[in-house]
């Protein structure tokens, strides 16, 4: 029974190599489509495949460095920057300069403190907001990967609380300036 099933087997695969496949067809009627092609016109034809094909990568590869921009930016806005600290630091000298001549405690408090920590606040609010901006229009990108969503929602949350905190900061929502004791 073996030796009949070892037969039936090698008849069909010498009936199959005799007719001819369909794959096997069209690939020799595309070599020979491509032989009667100028090889000029061959390689416009590669390139613009290749150029379909890159140019849904690029698209993901920029959607996803401005994610981790917006994420950075957030992470920034919420922890501080060095830009903050120098206004800062000048608000300070610009409210000793102005309130060395004499001037009240409450002056005194409100020039050399709270306009530092008021500038802080309003450069922490700017780079929070540049960074919901950011995420915002990554996430109106269309096809974008799902770890570039991601990222860029995340940069909206953590940019909008950051907003909200420098927003509280500014107009002193979470604590207020000390005042003097009179």
């Amino acid at each position: 029974m073996d030796t009949q099933t070892t037969e039936k087997t090698a008849a069909a695969e010498k009936t199959a190599a005799a007719e001819p496949d369909e794959t096997t067809t069209d690939a020799v009627d595309d070599s020979v489509d491509d032989a009667l092609v100028p090889l000029d016109e061959q390689d416009e034809d590669e390139q613009d495949e290749d150029e379909e094909v890159a140019s849904p990568e690029a698209a993901g590869i920029g959607a996803g460095a401005a994610a981790v921009v917006s994420a950075a930016l957030a992470a920034v806005a919420l922890t501080g920057t060095w830009t903050g600290k120098v206004v800062a630091e000048r608000e300070t000298l610009i409210g000793q300069i102005k309130t060395s001549a004499g001037g009240t405690p409450a002056q005194q408090i409100h020039e050399i403190y709270g306009d530092a920590w008021h500038s802080t606040a309003l450069v922490n609010g700017v780079f929070a907001l540049l960074a919901l901006i950011v995420a915002v229009l990554v996430l109106t990108l269309p096809r974008r990967p799902a770890w570039v969503r991601a990222v860029a929602v995340a940069g909206a949350v953590l940019g909008g609380l950051g907003l909200l905190l420098s927003v509280g900061t500014y107009f002193d929502l979470f604590l207020s300036l000390p005042t003097t004791g009179s």
